[in-house]
């Protein structure tokens, strides 16, 4: 994992990395900031920290949803050892009012600690409440304030629009602090398999998102030529849009 920094951007050419929160599990704190020096020493930043098990924010159990408050306050002093700037997190919760308040109560409550420490707090969509753009836009109106925003991934914006992730990403790109690029792999005529990838790009540059793309690969195969193959036509897509 130490390795991995000096690896992406000497290999893959890539200039940051996300990271996931289950990777760095039993971590101390000096082993974050070892990471965190091996980052800056590449030239490489650890830029999201996402904790990808979705955590009950929204549950009617008031113990689960206070255990899921506490564990953004964990990961938001990782993220902050780790240099990123953000903390991404889904939400396992029912597509129902009260989930939908207690969400907005849990998230209020933890971000005057996560601003403290100068990060934002990024929701990716997810099965139940925030599936939809409507839903999480809603959420992070509530909330309020410039922390809190959304991680949109084109793999989710291809769910939620029946295969075609534009419309998706056109609505949240504007609340997004970072977007994964989800890669699933390529047919041997080079085109991306399930949505066109130069589109995705299209659509969240179209409302003017400059923020970090991150590739997110979801494949099965070898990912290293995949990640290649999908830099190379993500970077040709946003060398046409700036024409």
């Amino acid at each position: 994992m130490l390795d991995l920094p000096d690896f992406t951007i000497k290999h893959l050419n890539l200039h940051g990395l996300n990271v996931l929160a289950s990777m760095l599990a039993k971590w101390s704190l000096e082993d974050l900031d070892k990471l965190r020096d091996r980052a800056d020493k590449a030239s490489c930043p650890c830029l999201v920290l996402i904790e990808d098990t979705p955590l009950l924010l929204g549950a009617d159990d008031v113990k689960a949803r206070k255990a899921a408050s506490e564990r953004v306050r964990r990961l938001a002093v990782a993220a902050n050892r780790l240099g990123c700037n953000a903390v991404a997190i889904a939400c396992d919760a029912a597509d129902a009012e009260p989930a939908f308040d207690h969400v907005v109560s849990e998230l209020k409550a933890v971000m005057p600690a996560v601003e403290r420490l100068e990060l934002n707090i990024l929701i990716a969509p997810h099965t139940g409440l925030t599936q939809t753009t409507e839903k999480l836009t809603s959420i992070i109106k509530r909330i309020g304030g410039f922390r809190i925003g959304s991680l949109p991934s084109f793999a989710a914006a291809a769910e939620n629009g029946n295969g075609d992730p534009t419309e998706s990403l056109r609505k949240l790109a504007p609340y997004a602090g970072a977007i994964q690029a989800s890669v699933k792999g390529f047919t041997k005529s080079g085109k991306h398999q399930g949505y066109d990838l130069a589109a995705c790009v299209s659509a969240v540059r179209s409302v003017g998102f400059l923020n970090t793309l991150a590739i997110d690969y979801r494949g099965k195969d070898d990912p290293i030529p995949i990640i290649e193959m999908a830099r190379d036509v993500l970077q040709k897509a946003i060398d046409a849009e700036g024409d």
